[in-house]
């Protein structure tokens, strides 16, 4: 892909939450950049609408993973007693995010706040000054659709993560303006349901939008997700059949190729929804992988996993390690668990087993070290097909939902599924979801919308403290004493930004 075709930061000055604390002249200065002078012609809006993207970047290569998929039984940390004390991504993973009258000053936390509003303010500055510009029709639509999208995505995120947020629909001007009241979930979600849903009718879809964008495809699917967490089952179905029977996508053959290798095979047939990186010195490249790696790791070690002319040692605490709970949760002959999960065998490791698995799939050849362009999938069409079969199911339909459920199951060489009762299918698709998307942020949200983190998360937190040894501590190492006192559906919101305002 050329690079023109990559999303990259902008020079636009996007107010955010949390740049509010200014003041502005009301006389606006037409000889200095701002939001009242910079929007005067199409290309103005195809680069704030690039910039708007720009922080899913950091949002995927550094904190989803850590609130989605390690706040569950998918994936832990292996304890590395030389990297020093505990820190905010381990209070994640352990359920023992310290939080008070609300609020928490994890930093995970706070940074994915504060990323998904920079989404947020950017989307509400192009969707409040487009409509007063003229040109082209298709391309007006098109750039509001994908901010419409953007924003229904950012807030989607926030809501699962926090329950309540503030609602912002217009650029933010004034300390005052800043500070709202917290929204319910319920308003939320209907904000999310009106974005998704005109984005669906304004944007193209995948076979004319330009790669890497969103598409119509993409807003039907988030706003499938969003009734799925609502339950409304009819409009689950009616919006993922559109998806399958219209949008032109398609299951790789090979579960391997569903995601992308650093340079090659990016926004394929299956690719929903995918955030955009690339190799290479321009500053669009993640890193991701590196997070995930079992360390402390030599170079010679490395090396095989990476493929990179300039490997380098590593030693630091690492995340989002795949459980045994997870590994023995493939069947046998599931060709998905080899893509998945690999394993390494650290020399210096201070576990009495140095062999650790890790996330095999995120491990593809790249050039140079820390420097990787493999696209994270947000959503792909295998999703897609479990939304549909866990609509069906719940519509009271098993056998149906049984059709699309034996898509996904025969790719990766599975038998056809052979739960028959709506409850028997209804665990099935549970289950599934859980191998076919591992490590893709999914697991979290998968137990909190089906009201199952107790019942997951207590035994699981057991388990470990039972048998720390298995889930990657060293001899001698235990979790801490606050492990797995902190189940709560939701996190507390930021500290820093709960100084700023009143309302909470």
């Amino acid at each position: 892909m050329k690079r023109t075709k990559y999303i990259a930061t902008t020079c636009l000055l996007a107010l955010s939450m949390t740049a509010c604390r200014e003041s502005f002249l009301t006389v606006v200065p037409e000889t200095a950049l701002s939001s009242a002078t910079f929007f005067t012609k199409e290309a103005d809006f195809q680069q704030a609408v690039n910039g708007t993207y720009v922080p899913l970047r950091t949002i995927f290569n550094n904190h989803a993973w850590v609130l989605e998929e390690m706040h569950s039984d998918n994936s832990y940390y292996a304890r590395n007693v030389l990297y020093g004390a505990v820190d905010a991504t381990e209070n994640v993973a352990n359920f023992a995010v310290p939080t008070a009258n609300g609020v928490t000053a994890n930093n995970n936390v706070l940074q994915q706040y504060r990323l998904n509003y920079q989404i947020i303010a950017r989307a509400n500055q192009i969707l409040t000054s487009i409509d007063a510009v003229e040109f082209a029709e298709a391309s007006k639509n098109n750039l509001k659709g994908q901010a419409l999208f953007l924003r229904a995505f950012a807030y989607f995120d926030l809501i699962r993560l926090f329950g309540k947020v503030p609602l912002h629909l217009t650029p933010v001007t004034t300390r005052e303006d800043a500070a709202l009241p917290l929204s319910t979930t319920e308003e939320v979600y209907a904000q999310i349901e009106k974005d998704a849903s005109a984005a669906s009718t304004l944007l193209p879809n995948k076979a004319t939008q330009e790669a890497g964008r969103a598409t119509s495809g993409a807003a039907k699917t988030l706003l499938a997700n969003l009734y799925l967490t609502q339950k409304k089952w009819d409009q689950v179905v009616t919006l993922t059949k559109d998806v399958v029977g219209k949008d032109g996508y398609a299951l790789m053959p090979d579960y391997n190729n569903a995601f992308s290798f650093t340079g090659t095979n990016k926004n394929n047939q299956e690719s929903v929804f995918e955030v955009q990186y690339m190799e290479g010195s321009a500053g669009y490249n993640g890193g991701f992988i590196y997070s995930f790696i079992p360390s402390p790791i030599t170079a010679a070690e490395l090396q095989p996993l990476t493929g990179t002319s300039n490997t380098q040692p590593t030693s630091q605490e690492s995340n989002n390690i795949p459980t045994p709970d997870l590994i023995a949760a493939y069947e046998a002959g599931d060709k998905r668990k080899d893509v998945n999960i690999g394993y390494v065998t650290l020399s210096g490791a201070a576990q009495a087993n140095k062999t650790i698995p890790y996330i095999k799939k995120y491990a593809r050849p790249h050039s140079l070290h820390g420097n990787t362009g493999q696209n994270w999938p947000v959503y792909r069409y295998a999703e897609v097909l479990l939304f549909l079969a866990e609509g069906l199911n719940e519509q009271g339909k098993p056998s149906e939902a049984a059709t699309y459920l034996n898509q996904v199951r025969a790719r990766a060489g599975l038998a056809a599924t052979k739960a028959a009762s709506q409850a028997d299918m209804r665990e099935a698709i549970f289950k599934e979801r859980r191998v076919e998307l591992a490590f893709e942020n999914k697991r979290w949200f998968d137990l909190t919308r089906t009201g199952r983190v107790k019942e997951i998360i207590e035994p699981y937190g057991a388990r470990i403290k039972a048998n720390p040894a298995a889930y990657y501590f060293p001899q001698g190492a235990i979790p801490p004493a606050n492990a797995f006192t902190n189940l709560d559906q939701y996190y507390g919101l930021p500290a820093d930004e709960s100084a700023l305002t009143p309302n909470f």
